[in-house]
């Protein structure tokens, strides 16, 4: 068993694990972080992406000694209080059925929309292939990442036209 030090959701931890420990082991039963999850264990099916340094990673495939100080980030990490655009497009459009697969989903997306604000239905497809849906919700895990999109973009919008707050300059007296 070895210490490390591990850069998660902002936050620096100190785990003791083996170094072949998947990082997935880590943040689940260390770290209780079990947002990520366990579904093929060969990194075939998505369930356990998390971001290294902004990367989709396959933590079930990630020992945890190759980890070092990189940035890791979780489904936890993505948004405080859930309301990440893909978190709300999620809810709102109702794209999970039995939803084992969606942290994984989520984040696999999260990471095409930082890089494509505005997919097309190709990126999309050729982005998420790597990630299975056991109920085959493909097209509203697609259109949810649709809508994260224009969350996002009405988000900015709403960021540029809002007024700069400015002090009030003095006026000057008149007679003085």
């Amino acid at each position: 068993m070895s210490l490390y030090r591990l850069h998660i959701n902002g936050q620096i931890r100190q785990v003791e694990a083996a170094p072949d420990t998947p990082l997935l082991w880590v943040l689940r039963d260390s770290l209780d972080l079990a947002g990520t999850k366990y579904g093929c264990g060969v990194g075939a099916c998505g369930a356990c992406t998390v971001h290294l340094n902004g990367v989709p990673t396959r933590s079930c495939m990630t020992p945890v000694a190759t980890v070092g100080l990189k940035k890791v980030l979780t489904i936890e990490g993505l948004d405080a209080q859930a309301s990440h655009p893909l978190q709300q497009a999620w809810v709102e459009l109702d794209v999970p059925q039995c939803g084992y697969c969606q942290a994984g989903q989520i984040m696999t997306a999260a990471a095409l929309l930082k890089e494509n604000p505005k997919p097309s239905d190709a990126d999309i497809d050729g982005a998420m292939s790597g990630n299975l849906c056991r109920c085959a919700t493909y097209l509203r895990i697609r259109a949810g990442i649709h809508r994260a999109a224009e969350i996002s973009a009405q988000a900015a919008a709403v960021a540029v036209k809002a007024p700069v707050s400015r002090k009030a300059k003095p006026q000057a007296k008149e007679g003085v």
